[in-house]
């Protein structure tokens, strides 16, 4: 983890007598202050281009070219989790006083929207080929795992786009989760996870002992149940039905409908099966990256019985800059919701906060192995905790198995937390 650390803190206030106090310096740094990554952060947007690209040159050259069809999987699988380890980590933040320009600068908001229209076009071309029938089975395959796949990754673009106030955002936002039939994501994400995060009443949090393939129904379903709930209430304070036009669930779901419909009958009735298939897995990517970020960590109930405020130690965070750049930082996630409505631009790290042992892209093969994901995560749980296993969001159908084969580690682990802290409070008191 890295100790560097934020630049983010609040500046003393200045002493009008005093030209070189630190408010003064802060204000002057943000001044001048510019962001490193600015042209970086083009990554994403150019990903449905690259998909694009892609398709384009395997259909020029089907045969020739064939390894084309299978460019999202190598890029999510390989080329991105590869590029996170030779490049590293980077955990600087900018300065707090560059913070309001940088979030007012327009041009990060084209780089979220840019994704949009090359994504509908990836799409498009996608299911054109998909639907030809001299395509080899296990080429329509690689292209709708390499669709979904950057599809998968456009329903951060919405995620990005839907913490925002205005209702372009908010139609922009469903328009980029309109191909993965996931727009009640927006309902969900923001009025039900964000309340809920790190609580055993989240269906998007998972449980310390549970496998992505026991997550994965139980958030996709919840997280279903979830949106209508938190929709019908809305509605119904406004005196609306749920059948009202302004239900915001049915305005997406008719925005899936409407592109799939529209993309069936230009490119034929053997469109429909892959725009289904992709759309499933690129969800399945939102909802394996949903598993990592809270993995067994709770919110802890005060006197009154009440969860405590979300804090940077109930999100599993991460600093490895290919990924962040790719996703708009959404590895910074005790910032994201700690500030909801923060542009990705500003997100800061935390050193406090829990890491994950390598990025987001890197995770997703091993988050799929049970075995290899408990190896490498649950005793970080329990080192997150130090070894106070009370306080960990368990998987009730394995806790007491969890329980008793960890407790010996657990009790180490806390005898070396409380020698830890004798230590520092011996070095205090000298």
């Amino acid at each position: 983890m890295s100790t560097q650390p934020s630049t983010s803190a609040k500046a003393p206030a200045a002493n009008p007598s005093d030209k070189a106090s630190p408010a003064a310096s802060n204000d002057a740094q943000g001044r001048h202050w510019s962001d490193p990554k600015r042209y970086l952060w083009l990554m994403s947007p150019a990903l449905p281009g690259v998909g694009l690209a892609a398709l384009a040159g395997y259909a020029i050259a089907p045969k020739k070219l064939k390894a084309l069809a299978w460019t999202g999987p190598a890029l999510i699988h390989g080329i991105i989790p590869a590029l996170d380890r030779l490049v590293g980590e980077d955990a600087s933040n900018p300065p707090e006083a560059a913070v309001p320009s940088l979030e007012q600068d327009k041009y990060y908001d084209f780089i979220v929207k840019a994704f949009i229209p090359t994504q509908y076009a990836m799409t498009f071309l996608g299911a054109w080929l998909a639907s030809r029938k001299n395509v080899p089975l296990e080429d329509k395959i690689g292209i709708t795992l390499t669709v979904g796949g950057i599809n998968g990754l456009g329903i951060n673009t919405g995620h990005e786009l839907g913490h925002k106030s205005s209702k372009v955002n908010k139609l922009a936002s469903m328009a980029a989760l309109a191909p993965t039939g996931y727009t009640h994501f927006v309902v969900e994400h923001n009025f039900g996870h964000h309340k809920r995060v790190a609580t055993p009443e989240d269906p998007a949090t998972s449980r310390m002992g549970e496998s992505f393939w026991k997550f994965l129904p139980r958030t996709v379903v919840g997280g279903i149940k979830s949106a209508i709930e938190i929709e019908k209430s809305r509605l119904k304070r406004r005196g609306k039905g749920f059948w009202s036009l302004e239900n915001e669930l049915l305005q997406g779901w008719a925005m899936t409908a409407g592109f799939f419909g529209a993309t069936t009958l230009a490119c034929g009735p053997r469109a429909l099966p892959f725009l289904v298939a992709q759309a499933a897995y690129g969800a399945s990517l939102l909802e394996t990256v949903n598993y990592m970020e809270h993995y067994g960590l709770l919110r802890q109930k005060d006197a009154s019985g009440k969860y405590e405020r979300t804090q940077p130690e109930h999100s599993w965070n991460s600093n490895h800059i290919i990924t962040n750049l790719v996703l708009y930082q959404l590895q910074r996630h005790s910032d994201h919701h700690a500030h909801p409505t923060r542009k990705f631009q500003a997100l800061r790290h935390f050193g406090e906060a829990p890491q994950l042992p390598g990025g987001y892209a890197s995770l997703i093969l091993p988050a799929y192995l049970p075995s290899t994901w408990y190896e490498m995560m649950d005793k970080r749980v329990i080192d997150h905790y130090e070894g106070d296993l009370t306080r960990i969001n368990w998987d009730p159908e394995r806790k007491d198995e969890l329980m008793a084969k960890y407790a010996d580690y657990a009790a180490r682990v806390a005898a070396e937390a409380s020698a830890r802290r004798e230590a520092r409070a011996d070095s205090a008191a000298a």
